[in-house]
């Protein structure tokens, strides 16, 4: 894969974003076998992030966030939602696995996870979202998440996703 650097365990991160940073320490606080990546070239979306990485659409580990309506919004949370790249999100499904959501806007996303939207990552979080991870993923051996900022991502296995998030596998994707 030309145009990308691997991030290995001791080498200097002091030059990219926080949010990239605060994902490569996650990792390797979690002795994850693969260092988050920066790309040269941003992968905002599952089809830049596919191309740059040379592998499948439904390998990218995409991160939709929605809001978990409350009483009051200062208690609203993040729900993440770690879906196929291939595959849109059915916001019915979610909804009965964890209460009523709705959209969360760039500043929500930004303010409840430290990340901005096409760089959020399934861990290392600003306020711990309640996470889900699609099942559709592990149609992959290997699936690739954001790290933090539009140009990282990292390596993982599903079972590593739901070990790591400690979320449940569950079905939230729409038929088809």
């Amino acid at each position: 894969m030309s145009g990308d650097a691997s991030v290995a365990p001791g080498q200097a991160l002091a030059d990219r974003p926080e949010g990239f940073r605060r994902v490569a320490a996650a990792l390797q606080q979690r002795g994850h076998p693969h260092p988050a990546r920066w790309l040269e070239q941003s992968a905002r979306t599952c089809a830049e992030a596919a191309d740059a990485l040379g592998v499948q659409v439904g390998q990218i580990a995409k991160s939709v966030i929605f809001r978990l309506k409350a009483a009051h919004k200062d208690e609203e949370r993040a729900v993440l939602v770690v879906t196929s790249g291939d595959k849109r999100v059915d916001t019915a499904k979610v909804t009965a696995l964890v209460g009523p959501v709705g959209r969360a806007d760039a500043d929500f996303v930004k303010s409840r996870t430290g990340f901005s939207i096409g760089g959020v990552s399934p861990l290392a979080h600003a306020t711990p979202p309640v996470v889900l991870i699609d099942r559709e993923l592990f149609r992959f051996d290997t699936v690739w998440a954001a790290a933090g900022h539009p140009n990282g991502v990292f390596a993982a296995t599903p079972e590593q996703l739901v070990a790591m998030t400690g979320a449940p596998a569950a079905d939230v994707t729409e038929a088809g």
